[in-house]
C-alpha cells in the first residue's frame, strides 16, 4: 500500500473540495498549502513530514487565536468559520496525546535524565519535546513536568 505524505493528502483533498464545491474546505486547504509552499521557498528545500506537521499545528494555533478573539467580540459567524477550519486542518494532524500519555512520557524522560528538582526541568524538556512535538501543546507539557518535579 502506498503511504501518502501530508502534502500529497492536502493536494488530493483540495482537488476533492474543488470538485465538490466545498468553499470552506477549499479555502482552508489552500491556505495550508500556501504556508507549506512559503516555508519550502524560504528553506529552498522540500519539508519533511515533521516540518509539515509543525506548519499545520501553527495554522491550527492561529485559528484557535482567531476563535478566541471572535468569541470576545461576540462574532458568531467568525467563531463558526474558525471552528470549521480547525476541524478541517486537524484531520491531517496525528491524534493529540492525552494528559495520561503525556504524564507517562514525562515520567520516562525524568527517569532518563535523572531529574529530581525543578532546576532540571530544562534537561527533561529537551528530551521530552521532540517526542511529543505535533501531538501536544508545549505549555501543557511544561506544566505537567513542572508539577511532577515540584
Amino acid at each position: 500500500m502506498l503511504v501518502m505524505d501530508t502534502k500529497s493528502e492536502l493536494q488530493n483533498a483540495l482537488k476533492e473540495a474543488l470538485r465538490a464545491g466545498e468553499e470552506t474546505r477549499k479555502a482552508t486547504i489552500r491556505m495550508a498549502l500556501a504556508a507549506i509552499r512559503n516555508a519550502e521557498i524560504e528553506r529552498r528545500a522540500e519539508l519533511d513530514e515533521s516540518e509539515l506537521q509543525a506548519i499545520l499545528q501553527k495554522e491550527v494555533k492561529s485559528r484557535r487565536e482567531t476563535l478566541e478573539e471572535a468569541q470576545v467580540a461576540d462574532r458568531q459567524d467568525l467563531v463558526e468559520q474558525a471552528e470549521s477550519e480547525i476541524a478541517i486542518l486537524e484531520k491531517y494532524l496525528p491524534q493529540p496525546l492525552t494528559r495520561q500519555e503525556i504524564i507517562s512520557m514525562a515520567r520516562t524522560a525524568i527517569e532518563e535524565v535523572g531529574a529530581s528538582s525543578p532546576r532540571e526541568m530544562g534537561q527533561v524538556m529537551k528530551v521530552l519535546m521532540p517526542r511529543v512535538r505535533g501531538r501536544a501543546d508545549g505549555s501543557e507539557v511544561s506544566q505537567i513536568v513542572q508539577e511532577m518535579l515540584g
